[in-house]
């Protein structure tokens, strides 16, 4: 394809039959677009099995695609006009292939939906319509199809134009044009036909080069969704590189940055490219590394921004609208895989506010899960905070995918963020908190008998922090003075408690939600209860308080770290002086009295 020239890409989708594969066979056939021969080598392949040659033939690569007759996967041709290059995406027409077309759909530009003149509107055809809307895809044309079986009728056009633009209009989209076309016989594919002469509008071929080019990507805000975090120690190599693949804008040396959602804030210090010279500007599309001016705790999912520039909005209770595709219905209390970008998040469904039929736009009000091809306006809770932009500003940005046991089960695009609605964790601790089955001992019985309160204190930093070593320290000295402290290791959690979870995809949001529960019950019990975990971020920490409480918790952090922890401890601390420190904290939170220290 010609470099110099735009690219655009089209998605084509229609409801089974409808004639897709024809129109498109046709298309690359009368533009000049197939390789020298392969139009008469199908025509050959044809006639040697006694078989009517048809333009779909063009497309279906798989054989046993022919002997079906209909085409079942993603096809992906290219031609070009003398304006600009093309990419068409033959997206399924059945609903059991409809994973396929959002598939395509995400990543087109414009969409023809194809609808069989002689058969009509269909379900599909709505659906399809539907589907373009959610996924955003603002240039519509609607190809009507195989106008020769109804003899080319005026009336039958203009029917189809009227009931599917009332449609469209509904969901918010309008179709650039209606374009009466035969893909068997070639009208209006590439040429004007004289069999529909009261048609005044452009052909196929001529609607495709006047379609607009989108916005290019390095001409938009900066965002770089961080994949990876590398630390280097070798040969006094103190670099960390933030890498990633840039979605949008550009960024040189110097520029100032901010990371979303933790909002932390530096500058560029260097551009990095593996075995290549240093550059002091980049922009969309490459895979790239950053260091920073300023040493900053960032973590993969994070998306990078340019300050002074729109920023995403972060949100972690989000009003999206979901198509659901798994045969397994989407139910409220269960974990699911958020994928946005490069951010893999912990999900749950908290409240389905509509779920509409696509097919004549009903809504079904109180239902308490989706189900196989619903489209859902619902909320989902993530277990911490993501950063999305407008899916009409940035595509990719704002559009998700929900994974299930390894599969995704379905996808769909970000709305806004909700500030009405009440979390699902401060609902869940609410009602455990009201449902709680109190014994006759008060906390303050067991802290007069004790000598100190309930506390979960939870040590935090990198693996080669030694945090555990000092929590047991910690233990240890608690212990000599008479006090009742208990240490879980992460490995003796996981082995016990969590055991069922050794075979979960994404079970760290589980460890750590069983870890609070405990906690509360350990802390209810009056024991100061002391725990470690690498690599806890503040979301984890508020997450851990809100399930412990109402009792407290006491974080005690060791190296960097991006939220606030009541001790800070340097990565070559002193055991014994770390422990003394502890137990200075403890006692100013009036959890030890004073001649323990």
């Amino acid at each position: 394809m010609d470099q110099q020239k735009d690219n655009l890409k089209v998605v084509i989708a229609g409801h089974v039959d409808h004639g897709k594969s024809t129109i498109i066979g046709r298309l690359l056939a009368e533009s000049g677009s197939l390789p020298q021969g392969k139009l008469e080598q199908i025509q050959e392949s044809c006639r040697k099995n006694s078989k009517p040659f048809e333009y779909a033939f063009l497309l279906d690569a798989l054989k046993n695609e022919q002997s079906q007759g209909i085409t079942i996967d993603m096809a992906r041709c290219f031609f070009k006009t003398p304006k600009r290059n093309y990419i068409i995406i033959d997206a399924p027409g059945h609903i059991e292939f409809l994973k396929n077309m959002v598939t395509g759909a995400a990543k087109a530009d414009a969409a023809l939906l194809v609808i069989d003149a002689h058969e009509g509107i269909q379900e599909n055809s709505k659906r399809h319509g539907y589907m373009l809307s959610m996924l955003g895809v603002q240039q519509v044309v609607v190809l009507i199809n195989k106008f020769d079986l109804v003899n080319y009728d005026r009336n039958v056009y203009e029917k189809i134009v009227a009931d599917f633009s009332t449609f469209l209009g509904e969901i918010d989209v309008a179709a650039i044009s209606y374009i009466p076309v035969s893909g068997r016989h070639g009208d209006n594919i590439v040429t004007a036909s004289e069999n529909v002469a009261w048609y005044k509008g452009p052909t196929l071929l001529e609607q495709l080069d006047s379609f607009a080019i989108p916005q290019q990507p390095v001409s938009k805000v900066f965002r770089m969704p961080v994949q990876d975090v590398y630390k280097f120690t070798a040969d006094g190599d103190e670099r960390r590189i933030i890498a990633g693949t840039i979605e949008t804008g550009r960024i040189k040396v110097g520029d100032e940055v901010i990371f979303l959602p933790s909002g932390k804030e530096s500058s560029i210090k260097s551009i990095e490219i593996f075995n290549h010279p240093e550059e002091n500007e980049t922009g969309a599309g490459h895979a790239i590394g950053f260091t920073l001016i300023s040493q900053i705790y960032i973590k993969a999912g994070e998306v990078m921004c340019r300050k002074g520039e729109k920023l995403p909005e972060p949100g972690n209770r989000l009003r999206v609208n979901i198509f659901w595709l798994s045969k397994s219905p989407m139910i409220k209390g269960k974990r699911y895989k958020f994928k946005l970008g490069s951010t893999r998040e912990s999900a749950e469904l908290a409240e389905i506010i509509n779920v509409f039929d696509a097919s004549d736009l009903s809504t079904v009000k109180g239902k308490q899960q989706l189900d196989r091809h619903d489209i859902g306006e619902c909320i989902i809770e993530t277990a911490r905070p993501v950063a999305f932009d407008n899916i009409k500003e940035i595509e990719s940005m704002g559009r998700f995918v929900i994974v299930d046991n390894y599969e995704i089960s379905g996808g769909g695009v970000i709305l806004e963020k909700d500030t009405a609605g009440k979390s699902v964790l401060n609902q869940h601790v609410t009602e455990r908190e009201f449902l709680w089955d109190h014994g006759l001992v008060t906390p303050q019985l067991r802290a007069a008998r004790f000598h100190h309160r309930g506390k979960f204190v939870l040590l935090t930093g990198t693996k080669e922090s030694g945090k555990h070593e000092l929590a047991k320290e910690l233990e240890h000295s608690l212990f000599n003075m008479n006090l009742n402290a208990y240490y879980l290791g992460l490995n003796t959690f996981m082995k016990g408690l969590d055991v069922d979870l050794e075979k979960v995809i994404w079970n760290r949001d589980e460890h750590i939600r069983r870890l609070g529960e405990l906690a509360r019950i350990m802390t209810g019990a009056g024991l100061i209860f002391i725990s470690a975990i690498d690599d806890l971020d503040r979301y984890d920490i508020e997450y851990l308080k809100q399930l412990n409480s109402p009792n407290e918790l006491l974080v005690i952090n060791i190296g960097i770290t991006d939220y606030e922890a009541e001790l800070n401890l340097p990565e070559n601390y002193d055991m014994k002086t770390a422990v003394n420190e502890i137990k200075k904290t403890l006692n100013r939170e009036n959890i030890i009295p004073e001649y323990c220290i």
